[in-house]
């Protein structure tokens, strides 16, 4: 990487080099286990002009979203979740009968299904074939495809402009962030309003949660880098919500600039904790590449251990985050024998890299192990509450982030 996507700047500084992976998603099915798979850096480095996190985009959106293995309903808390963002909008911005919402990167209809329920014309714009399918199978009016300037403006003649426009988690998934960017406010009536959510770079930093970084992920934003990426499509920061989702993350607020009117106190406010958090300057990144290996050797230490007394590890999920934290650790399956996952779509196949296979859930009860390794460390409150029976034979649950934590629980 040499330039800046957002401004362009050569100034580029090292955050954390994390070797190269397989992209995090491309699950592996048996027929391909005698196969090569190609790997990636995984380096990710900050513009010192901007202060936009970035990584190299060496994949393209293509490679991964065109089949999806994520589907978002299989999280029951992130379902109510958006449940509750819909009600809340409703009440916020008036939404009714004669609204309109588009929801991009609307994945299997997980919140737009609650438009749908409220009588609220809607639309989902999701690039992935079969994650798209699931969507219409619920109701959710669906267009396969990626969103840039023409595919906004398509949206916009056809359906006419949004009350709201919602990107959830996918303002960190295109490396065209310029062109998408404008694409939200080809869609956007002229006082409408742009709801993002995304992971916040301060919540990554300071919680050790470079799980997070992979390559689908293309950059990682503080408000302050969320505000020169929304400028330069033509929208301005409004308000901004701090959301304990994904281990932290921070909902946008947007507007076209033309009508937007100044900052809340609450953007004001999360600005402020982010410069004194170091983060609007190089400072504020020194350490992190040190306290990643400490991540790295206390789950290797915990895991060779275990191995020699006898005691079982197996997995809980197959995340995204979960393959990025398995590959810097070296983690294989004579570590971890298995992980298991709600989502069918991956049952029989293998963790990218790491090869670990892939189980339901029910494997867990039958095999009785010692530790569950939680990868969605990001869901602790529903997975330990999910979980809970593994008590009833004394085993434990490790969560590995933001320090390797060992959890007796008890039946419910």
């Amino acid at each position: 990487m040499t330039t800046c996507r957002l401004c362009g700047s050569t100034s580029l500084a090292s955050v954390v080099d994390l070797g190269a992976t397989p992209p995090c998603e491309l699950f592996l099915t048996a027929e391909r286990l005698d196969e090569p798979e190609i790997t990636y850096p995984l380096h990710l480095r900050v513009c010192t002009d901007c202060w936009l996190a970035q990584l190299p985009p060496l994949i393209t959106p293509e490679d991964t979203f065109t089949e999806y293995a994520y589907f978002s309903s299989y999280s029951t808390s992130w379902v109510t979740h958006a449940r509750d963002f819909v009600l809340d909008s409703v009440a916020r911005l008036g939404l009714d009968s004669g609204s309109f919402v588009v929801e991009v990167a609307s994945n299997d209809g997980y919140l737009l299904q609650h438009a749908v329920t409220a009588g609220i014309p809607c639309l989902g714009i999701e690039p992935s074939v079969n994650v798209g399918d699931a969507a219409r199978g619920k109701g959710v009016p669906t267009l396969t495809a990626f969103l840039d300037p023409e595919t906004g403006a398509a949206v916009r003649a056809e359906h006419g402009p949004a009350n709201l426009v919602v990107a959830n988690n996918v303002y960190a998934h295109i490396p065209d962030v310029i062109g998408f960017t404008k694409g939200l406010r080809a869609m956007v009536a002229d006082d409408g309003w742009v709801s993002i959510e995304v992971h916040h770079l301060l919540a990554m930093i300071e919680q050790n949660q470079y799980d997070t970084i992979y390559h689908e992920h293309f950059q990682y934003y503080t408000v302050a880098s969320a505000q020169r990426a929304l400028a330069s499509g033509g929208l301005s920061l409004v308000d901004v919500e701090t959301i304990p989702t994904h281990g932290g993350s921070i909902r946008l607020w947007a507007r076209p600039a033309e009508i937007a009117g100044p900052l809340s106190q609450r953007a004001v406010d999360v600005l402020a904790q982010e410069k004194a958090a170091g983060l609007h300057e190089l400072s504020g990144y020194a350490e992190f590449g040190r306290r990643v290996a400490g991540v790295r050797r206390d789950l290797l230490r915990f895991l060779v251990d275990a191995a020699e007394q006898g005691r079982t590890v197996v997995g809980y999920g197959a995340p995204g985050k979960g393959n990025t934290l398995l590959n810097h650790c070296g983690v294989r399956p004579d570590l971890l024998p298995y992980t298991v996952d709600r989502n069918p779509y991956k049952h029989g196949r293998y963790t990218p890299g790491t090869r670990v296979p892939i189980l339901p859930p029910e494997r867990i009860a039958e095999d009785r192990p010692d530790y569950v390794l939680v990868l969605p460390w990001n869901l602790r409150r529903e997975l330990t509450e999910q979980l809970s029976y593994v008590g009833e034979w004394g085993g434990r649950l490790v969560f590995p982030i933001p320090t390797l934590e060992i959890v007796e629980v008890s039946p419910s």
